[in-house]
Order: C-alpha cells, then structure tokens, then sequence
C-alpha cells in the first residue's frame, strides 16, 4: 500500500478563462468516492444552471487508481480528458475538477476547446493547496466495558468513536489508523485487553 498521496485541501477559487465569448469556470474539489463526486456536480449544475456543459474529471483511491473523464456534449476528448491530464500531471488523487462553459456563440474547433479546458483545469489546480496524506484503514473493537479505559490509553491521538451496542457489558470502538500502523495497533490491543477485532 502506497506509504502517502497527494490530494488537494478544500477549496481554491475557481478560475476563469475566456476565449471569443466563451466563458470556462474551473471548480476543484477533494472528493472520497463516486457519491462525494455526483454531490459536487449537482451543487454546480445549480449553481450554474444557464451553463451549455459541466464537464468534469476525477481520480480516486491510492495503489489502485480509479478515474473518469466527462465530455458532456463537447466533441470526444475535448473536455474531459484535458481536465483530467492536469489532475494526473500533479500525481493528485481523491481529486475532482469541474469545467463550466457559457456558450458565447463562436465555435471554438477540438484544438481551442483541449486548450480552454486544460487551461481552467490547470488554474485552478495551481491555486488549490496540495497536501500529502497517509492512507487510512478502520479497525472496529468489540470490548468489554471493563477494558474500555485501557484501550483509550493505547489509543491516544488516533482518531476513534465508541459506537452504541445492544448489550449492557462491552462497548464497541471504531478507530481509524494509518495503514503502516495497523497491525501494529491491532496486536498491541490483543495483548492488553479481552477484545475482538474486525478489520474493515
């Protein structure tokens, strides 16, 4: 598993290119997953609901990249893949960027459109704040009541949330860990404390 990635903090401002009339707003978001990108999209086809295209490219995950790239109407390769090359440029990943287009009646030919879509891309990538992130994996402990002091000690700084369960006797803790560190956290709770263990 890859030891960190580079993905964007939330949220430049969006940049503007403008080309015979046509105006292209770059948008760039950090996104998780395929629902986080279909949010991001409609917010901005409300936002922009008088836009002609909102054409869009996103890369997720960490060892195995997932990406897509939408021309929405544009001619083929024109759009997306413009967009989603300057993501790949900056190696980003768990990465979305938006272009909006106002038609503004002069056709800009395949050659003006690759040009205007990777320019707005590429501006607003350049204004986002890219940040380095270590892969994170959950862990779900099921653990008696008694025990619940002594694994909040081992845990420390790690970000965890105790879960509500149907029993009286044992609480269950949900605990997000580096992944470099997960198996060693994972033993060093089976040593101190009668818990179960579910890797998520």
């Amino acid at each position: 598993m890859a030891a960190t990635y580079k993905t964007i903090r939330c949220c430049p401002e969006p940049s503007v290119y403008k080309d015979r009339g046509s105006k292209f707003i770059g948008y760039a978001f950090p996104v998780e997953s395929e629902t986080e990108v279909k949010q991001r999209l409609e917010e901005i086809k409300k936002q922009h609901h008088k836009a002609r295209h909102w054409c869009y490219a996103w890369r997720l995950g960490h060892d195995q990249i997932t990406e897509r790239a939408n021309d929405d109407g544009e001619p083929a390769h024109s759009a997306g893949m413009p967009i989603l090359q300057q993501i790949r440029k900056r190696d980003l990943t768990d990465t979305l960027v938006i272009v909006v287009r106002y038609f503004g009646g002069v056709k800009l030919g395949v050659g003006g459109l690759i040009q205007a879509y990777k320019t707005a891309a590429g501006d607003v990538l350049d204004r986002a704040e890219v940040v380095s992130k270590t892969p994170v994996e959950r862990l779900k402990v099921h653990i008696p009541y008694a025990h619940l002091n002594a694994l909040l000690a081992v845990l420390k700084e790690t970000k965890w949330q105790i879960l509500p369960e149907n029993t009286s006797d044992r609480a269950t803790v949900l605990i997000e860990v580096p992944s470099p560190e997960k198996q060693h956290l994972a033993e060093q709770i089976r040593r101190i404390t009668e818990a179960e263990i579910v890797e998520e």
